[in-house]
C-alpha cells in the first residue's frame, strides 16, 4: 500500500514540475514587429520594457526609410512634433488576470490619439493582440514578436 502511495506521488510530482513551464506567465515584454491592420504590412519595431512593474514600450525602428524623420504632428503636448523614432508609444501598463495586461495607454503617432490598452500574449508569446479603445471603440493589431 505504501509502495502505491510513493508512486502516485512521485507520478503527480513529476506531472507538476514538468507542465511548471505551462503555468508561467508569458509577458508582452520584449522586441515586437508591429503590423499595420489595414495593410498587413509590418510598419515598426517597438521595444517593451517593465520597470516597477508596469510596461512601457518605445519606437525603436521605422522600416519605411522614407519615414525615419517623421514627426508626431497630431500629438498634443510634449509629443508634439517629436520625433516618432524613439518615441514613448506605450505607458503604465500592468498585469490583469488570465494573462492579459492592460489599464496603460497607447499612442498612435500617425494620428496622435491616445487610446486605453490592453496587451494579450497569444500563440505562446509568439504573437501579442494590442487592443486599443476610447469607450465602446476599440482596434486591434496583432504584433509579431522579433525577440
Amino acid at each position: 500500500m505504501k509502495k502505491n502511495n510513493i508512486a502516485l506521488l512521485s507520478f503527480f510530482a513529476a506531472v507538476i514540475f514538468s507542465s511548471h513551464s505551462v503555468f508561467a506567465v508569458i509577458t508582452p515584454v520584449g522586441l515586437w514587429k508591429t503590423i499595420d491592420e489595414d495593410t498587413n504590412k509590418a510598419k515598426s519595431y517597438v521595444r517593451i520594457t517593465q520597470s516597477n512593474g508596469l510596461l512601457s514600450g518605445q519606437v525603436e525602428k521605422i522600416l519605411n526609410p522614407k519615414k525615419q524623420e517623421d514627426r508626431c504632428s497630431e500629438c498634443d503636448a510634449d509629443q508634439k512634433d517629436q520625433l516618432i523614432l524613439g518615441m514613448t508609444i506605450i505607458t503604465d501598463v500592468k498585469p490583469e488576470d488570465d494573462g492579459v495586461w492592460g489599464g496603460g495607454e497607447i499612442l498612435d503617432p500617425t494620428n496622435g490619439k491616445t487610446y486605453t490598452v490592453q496587451l494579450t500574449p497569444q500563440n505562446e508569446g509568439e504573437t501579442l493582440e494590442v487592443r486599443g479603445y476610447i469607450g465602446f471603440f476599440y482596434r486591434n493589431q496583432y504584433w509579431e514578436r522579433v525577440e
